[in-house]
């Protein structure tokens, strides 16, 4: 759709590459959920069995954080979740020494180390020293490291060398999880799809427990399902609103999804997940317009509409900006009404400053690019962390989780904790990384790439060498920020945890949103192909 003016008016308008996914998701069917409920029937029983082994697990503080581990990386302790909680807590409180000095192989001790921190406990790294065995697992264990622990960098610098002399001196079992661990340390992995690769692995281990494997399989089918009955929905509601009609912009409603699921995958979450994914799909149409086809003029009309929020503020838009501000309007009615029926409405002006928040950053970036201005690389970030969406999209996200996210927990994530910061850090440079060479190719406000080279006079590869240590560093803000006692509410830490994830998943070989082909795999992996029974 175009404005009536357009033919004189510059637009930097960006070639971006098709949907590759739009005929592959047909509306869901009463086949699908006789799937679905066949799927539920099969999966209740080896439930309980998967229940009883858990329970039996704990003659054996080991052997018990080992099993949960597992059930961790199948994608099944969710299930579980209250008991995995008191086990553990037990566990830490009663038999924590048992984990110390030599006990205990190094890849025991290792998982046990990844466990206890993944939830929130601040184990020693202390004891995973002295003992040559289990380098994989204590690879995995150091990417879950903070500040000071010196003796987790140096396993990390020695175990990524080993493991790349091992991959190919290894039996294929073994050489596919090293290749795996060094492409997406767990920790860096979204869990969804952390279970499907694990699923894969532990079928070929001699160890597995054939039950769990089976719940394992049966239920990542099952949850599936209704996975690709919410990406239907989201088709549909791209189509509904006319977005499909802004031929300038990135239509990329699976990728979006795929974003959504990464922050929380389980069934229970349903309603985030679709919240989440409008959310990202509208502030990416906003990112695009900003970036590639509005002028200045055109820009601020928008902003002063969508402030005003108001059906009646379309009237003096563009038939483009009309399209989006309509889209924005009447999301936020849904969410609102949807709130409303569970007196939750004080979260939706918190979501509605997060976007105006977000569309006035962008502005000062139009701004930037329209004077040529290139700011200091702490003057770019200011502005640019903030264009990087987290803020308004996790804000939406935790609307969407229900009466667990009180009014605390949206002024907390207002105040930017230390965990959003970091956050912020790691989606801006990751962004920048990779796609800092397309949009130059075109008019566009400089990237933290060219604000830290012109501000320090570096080259290119010094400049990304620097950025790694400034990525490294808010990793490990996040991990600090995730253990007990926790400075905000421990579930919207996970979900700003996995927002990091799924960043890593998306920019870590290039710009797997703009160019979809990337993670084209996993998407298949995860929404398309059902694990064989």
């Amino acid at each position: 759709m175009q404005c009536k003016e357009e033919c004189q008016v510059f637009r930097p308008i960006a070639t971006f590459s098709q949907n590759i996914w739009r005929y592959q998701f047909p509306p869901f069917s009463s086949a699908d959920e006789l799937v679905f409920d066949s799927l539920t029937k099969e999966t209740a029983p080896l439930k309980e069995k998967v229940k009883d082994i858990l329970m039996g697990s704990t003659a054996d503080p080991v052997e018990n954080v080992k099993f949960i581990d597992t059930l961790l990386r199948l994608g099944v302790s969710h299930h579980f979740e209250d008991v995995i909680d008191n086990q553990l807590e037990t566990v830490f409180t009663s038999h924590h020494n048992r984990f110390s000095g030599n006990h205990h192989d190094l890849n025991s001790t290792s998982i046990a180390f990844r466990v206890f921190r993944q939830y929130g406990f601040r184990m020693s790294c202390e004891s995973m020293i002295d003992d040559v065995r289990g380098m994989l697992s204590l690879y995995e264990a150091a990417y879950l490291r903070v500040h000071g622990e010196d003796i987790l960098e140096e396993a990390l610098a020695f175990t990524t060398v080993h493991l790349k002399s091992l991959e190919n001196k290894s039996n294929p079992h073994l050489a596919k999880q090293i290749a795996n661990a060094l492409d997406q340390p767990l920790n860096k992995c979204p869990p969804r799809l952390a279970a499907r690769t694990y699923i894969y692995f532990y079928e070929e281990e001699d160890f597995r427990i054939e039950t769990l494997l089976k719940f394992a399989k049966l239920d990542f089918n099952r949850v599936q399902v209704l996975h690709k009955q919410e990406i239907s929905q989201i088709a549909r509601f791209w189509e509904d609103s006319k977005l499909s009609e802004l031929s300038y912009a990135r239509e990329r409603y699976v990728e979006a999804y795929t974003w959504s699921n990464s922050l929380f995958y389980e069934p229970r979450y349903a309603q985030g997940r679709i919240f989440l994914t409008k959310m990202v799909l509208l502030v990416s149409i906003l990112d695009d317009t900003f970036d590639a086809y509005g002028t200045p003029q055109e820009l601020q009309r928008l902003i002063d509409a969508l402030k005003r929020c108001e059906i009646s503020a379309i009237d003096e838009l563009q038939d483009y900006t009309k399209v989006i501000c309509k889209a924005v309007l009447v999301f936020f009615d849904e969410i609102a009404e949807d709130v409303r029926k569970e007196g939750r409405s004080y979260s939706v002006p918190y979501a509605k400053d997060a976007l105006i928040r977000l569309v006035n950053n962008y502005q000062a970036e139009v701004k930037w690019s329209h004077d040529g201005y290139v700011p200091t690389f702490e003057e770019y970030m200011s502005i640019a962390t903030k264009t990087s969406t987290y803020d308004s999209s996790l804000t939406i996200s935790s609307i969407g989780m229900g009466k667990m996210a009180a009014i605390e927990a949206f002024e907390w994530l207002r105040k930017e904790p230390k965990s959003m910061k970091a956050l912020d850090v790691i989606g801006r440079l990751m962004i920048d990384m990779v796609s800092h060479k397309f949009e130059q190719l075109r008019h566009h406000c400089p990237s933290s790439v060219e604000c830290y080279m012109n501000q320090h006079g570096l080259s290119k590869k010094l400049t990304l060498k620097d950025f790694e240590k400034i990525l490294e560093d808010a990793w490990k803000d996040l991990n600090e920020e995730c253990m007990r006692p926790t400075d905000g509410p421990r579930d919207l830490l996970l979900r700003i945890l996995n927002y990091a994830r799924a960043t890593y998943l998306f920019y870590k070989h290039g710009d797997g949103y703009t160019k979809p082909e990337y993670v084209k795999d996993d998407v298949r992996a995860l929404f398309l192909d059902p694990i064989p029974v």
